[in-house]
């Protein structure tokens, strides 16, 4: 079973690089995308035998969330249940038999850390709405999570500190929720990985450079890890700044 993330800066835009060729090569049995930036009717998805779900943020252009998955899921909700957050389209939980599915795009503390108290408060009650799906039966969490969490998740991390994405309050909320019970596929298998991103700015050919960070996810809950097979960064797939990520499980 292949489920795929990817952050795609604007699903039109990326309709017009090779999305579909992207999707159908691919073939996921999930596939998840943030920062769709778009609203109901704004785009015409061609016919494909996938369910689709999709959040879109109250402000045009911004954010929002879609899931596209074979298997129809038991149930499919928006948001976290708390009206502060859910107005930006940012989350989209399916149930499955033996896990929920929760896409998310995490709010980014912006430049000079305008939105960092923002941020503190999201990462806590995502954290509980994680635990308490927990209880029920084991997560699975994907998207862009806007945080590089070790030092080896980013090209230069001793000038970045004080950067949005690496602060140590960002770091901490992110080491909590993993002490919590949940484990990041990516590191699970590759621990010491080095140069693997996920992210590259614009700016300066940064990703012709590989001058990245990684900042997009595959969080599991522990007790899944005996499922799954693989995860793997898609850093050739272009189209976005970001790239899509991804996770195998046993079916």
């Amino acid at each position: 079973m292949k489920l795929l993330s990817w952050n795609v800066n604007g699903l039109r835009a990326v309709m017009k690089k090779g999305f579909m060729d992207f999707f159908t090569s691919e073939d996921p049995d999930i596939l998840c995308l943030q920062e769709i930036k778009l609203q109901n009717g704004q785009i015409d998805m061609p016919d494909i035998e996938y369910h689709q779900y999709w959040n879109y943020a109250e402000k045009k252009g911004y954010s929002g969330t879609a899931v596209f998955t074979k298997k129809e899921p038991l149930d499919a909700f928006n948001g976290i249940g708390n009206p502060e957050h859910d107005q930006e389209g940012r989350v989209i939980t399916l149930e499955f038999d033996d896990f929920f599915l929760v896409n998310v795009y995490t709010p980014n503390s912006q430049r000079d850390l305008a939105r960092l108290d923002y941020r503190m408060k999201w990462e806590e009650d995502f954290k509980k709405y994680l635990l308490d799906l927990d209880l029920k039966k084991p997560v699975i969490v994907c998207g862009d999570l806007n945080v590089a969490h070790q030092e080896i998740d980013l090209k230069n991390p001793k000038t970045n500190h004080k950067s949005a994405g690496f602060t140590p309050q960002e770091r901490n909320k992110m080491s909590e929720l993993l002490e919590n019970g949940f484990t990041d596929s990516f590191r699970h298998f590759y621990p010491d990985a080095v140069d693997q991103y996920t992210w590259w700015s614009y700016f300066a050919k940064s990703r012709e450079r590989n001058i990245g960070w990684r900042i997009d996810y595959f969080i599991l809950s522990e007790r899944l890890i005996p499922s799954m097979t693989s995860a793997f960064i898609l850093e050739k797939i272009p189209g976005s700044d970001h790239c899509p990520v991804g996770i195998t499980l046993k079916r």
